[in-house]
């Protein structure tokens, strides 16, 4: 059989199908660089733009690494096994005492504990070194802020992570021997830990406000509410479970870090009568401060995160986030599969709103231990079942439920109870895989508290901000690649 070539016909020009697209209005897909949609939309085209970053931020060799690590047996094995122990914690609230009867160096020095990764006095921001002068004020150290000051910077006080006691603080997260902590504990695995309780709204140590009526307050929770806690919950007939109270708030309009109004009111129900009971050791004082309190849940929120992250964490190969911490100086990070070493970048600024009189001028850097909520499906993972916190932090519902949605992408996980009734009851995003960060140039979303930069101010606004993409990159680098089958 053969073939016969048969010569090209040309295509007269008005018969060109190109002629009608020409004609038509362009619909122009940009991806990448948003500039380059200027010129197009200038000249009238229909514009779709996509957010799309090189993997690695276009590193190559990370690129590579990152490459190699996607859906890498032993890793994808080794985060199953984390967020099966992360979702396995059952936080029960057992106990309120005495920092120095649950930390004991608390007891047996100057130690003060600090939120974020470590950091010496002379680095601290303004509201933690005021947070620092409290403390000593507190203790009996100093007797005045000039002598705290110079008792810090002499050396004569030993400062450590909150997070490297099984602790957490919000905001500068100072902790020291008289201060009453909460203990949560999980009865499966044994584990504890700790979060001093909150202050409340208004002048705070934990914003860095100092004067009178802060120390006072400090005073009256160690003296009067730390017993009175105590007390009420020995009375009753079962621990606190943490995990139901966060579940419901959930579908009540919480996110369990900025929001806590309907947390907090749960679980001022579950201790109100056995407090009345308590009247003679300080029982009614601590419902009227309860009552007035709508960030009383935070601390509790914040301790139950800290132990399920706890129990994911020092699994070989595992890429999960199980630490994610600020010092209004630096944020850091540690990761399950690389022992306690912390990887840190320069603190975020917030992104947010501001009381009257100041503004992101007055503001300072990203600061608390709150975050670990996020780590744990809470915060701004789970902004979608917080409506009412929107226009508070800056932002709209859709804009909410967007980002629960795309922090879902970085998660190895959903969390089987906390659910978000603004995604059609979907689990909140668990497990931060630093793979997944690096791959899609997201930076994690944190919903925040805004602390003034100087001393002695205190709280300013809130608002949103993001973890930093150095912390996840340079983890990524320190991780030891699996070979493909062990044994």
């Amino acid at each position: 059989m053969t073939t016969q070539a048969v010569p090209a016909q040309r295509v007269p020009a008005e018969a060109a199908p190109a002629q009608g697209l020409l004609t038509a209005v362009p619909h122009v897909v940009n991806v990448g660089v948003d500039a380059f949609a200027g010129p197009p939309r200038a000249a009238g085209a229909t514009v779709t733009s996509l957010e799309w970053r090189p993997p690695a931020s276009g590193d190559t060799e990370l690129g590579a690494k990152l490459a190699r690590l996607v859906a890498h047996p032993a890793v994808e094995a080794a985060n199953a096994t984390a967020l099966e122990r992360i979702l396995g914690v059952v936080p029960m609230w057992t106990d309120v005492r005495p920092a120095g009867e649950l930390i004991p160096e608390l007891a047996e020095e100057r130690l003060l504990l600090h939120a974020g990764p470590p950091i010496a006095w002379e680095d601290m921001c303004g509201p933690m070194r005021a947070a620092v002068v409290g403390a000593a004020l507190l203790e009996g150290w100093a007797a005045t802020p000039e002598e705290a000051e110079t008792l810090a910077g002499s050396g004569a006080i030993r400062f450590a992570p909150c997070h490297h006691y099984d602790a957490v603080g919000p905001m500068a997260g100072i902790i020291s021997e008289t201060m009453p902590l909460l203990v949560v504990e999980d009865e499966a695995t044994g584990l504890r830990s700790y979060s001093n309780l909150n202050e409340g709204q208004g002048r705070c140590l934990r914003y860095g406000a100092l004067g009178d009526d802060v120390m006072t307050r400090l005073r009256w929770m160690g003296e009067r509410l730390g017993p009175a806690l105590r007390a009420a919950l020995g009375s009753l007939t079962e621990p606190v479970n943490l995990r139901s109270v966060t579940a419901q708030a959930l579908q009540m309009g919480d996110e369990c870090h900025s929001r806590n109004t309907a947390a907090s009111a749960l679980l001022t129900r579950e201790l109100s009568a056995a407090l009345a009971r308590h009247a003679d050791i300080g029982g009614i004082e601590a419902l009227d401060f309860l009552r007035d309190n709508n960030y009383w849940f935070l601390n509790f929120s914040m301790a139950a995160s800290k132990l399920a992250l706890m129990a994911g964490h020092g699994v070989p190969h595992s890429t999960v986030v199980t630490t994610f911490a600020r010092n209004g100086v630096k944020v850091g990070i540690r990761v399950s599969g690389l022992d306690d070493a912390w990887f840190t970048a320069d603190a975020a600024p917030v992104d947010g709103l501001y009381f009257a009189g100041y503004g992101p001028e007055d503001a300072n850097p990203d600061i608390g231990d709150s975050a670990i909520t996020e780590m744990h499906g809470l915060g701004g993972f789970a902004l979608a079942a917080a409506p009412a916190i929107v226009g508070f932090v800056g932002g709209t519902p859709e804009g909410a439920r967007q980002v629960s949605q795309d922090m879902a992408t970085l998660t190895v996980g959903r969390h089987r109870d906390y659910r978000l009734p603004g995604l059609d009851f979907v689990g909140s995003p668990v497990g931060l895989d630093i793979r997944k960060v690096v791959d899609t140039g997201l930076e994690p979303v944190v919903t925040t508290g805004i602390a003034h930069r100087e001393p002695g101010i205190g709280q300013i606004g809130a608002g949103l901000t993001h973890a930093p993409m150095r912390c996840f990159t340079d983890a990524l680098r320190a991780f030891e690649e699996p070979p493909e089958q062990e044994g």
